[in-house]
């Protein structure tokens, strides 16, 4: 609406304090292959890909927990957003972490998060393709669960 820039960055930068939009980021890492699902396996594929993420993102950053985290920028067009932020580890290097975000219904949720350059979604949406490609949506719904 008419919000002013101010208060829409202040909007986005708090929803970077991950506010996950899981159906609309296994929507995206499924690609294709989302729309042949039935309402039922898009809700049971969700939640196992909301496991999955919660798991990889956690560990990754409970490696970084306790340093500094610094606020880069973002630029936002439209209802697509990306805050740009830094880890500040005591030692090495810092690790660039972007934030894409969605603006649905008034709220900011984050869709993908990049780690020093790796899509979380982009490098997902390769590994389930090809598990699909070279077996069936059966065999990765099987191997999610596994994981569990």
């Amino acid at each position: 609406g008419g919000q002013t820039q101010e208060a829409r960055r202040a909007a986005i930068r708090t929803a970077a304090d991950p506010v996950f939009d899981w159906r609309e980021m296994a929507s995206r890492a499924l690609a294709v292959h989302w729309q042949a699902r039935t309402e039922e396996e898009r809700v049971e594929f969700t939640r196992l890909f909301t496991d999955l993420i919660e798991r990889a993102y956690v560990t990754k950053v409970e490696r970084y927990s306790g340093e500094a985290v610094k606020f880069v920028g973002d630029r936002a067009e439209g209802s697509l957003a990306v805050v740009q932020t830094r880890f500040v580890p005591a030692k090495g290097p810092e690790v660039p972490m972007d934030y894409r975000l969605i603006e649905k219904d008034g709220r900011w949720r984050v869709y993908d998060v990049v780690i020093e350059g790796v899509s979380l979604v982009a490098n997902y949406r390769t590994q389930f393709d090809r598990v699909i490609r070279s077996s069936s949506y059966a065999e990765l719904v099987r191997r999610l669960k596994d994981k569990g």
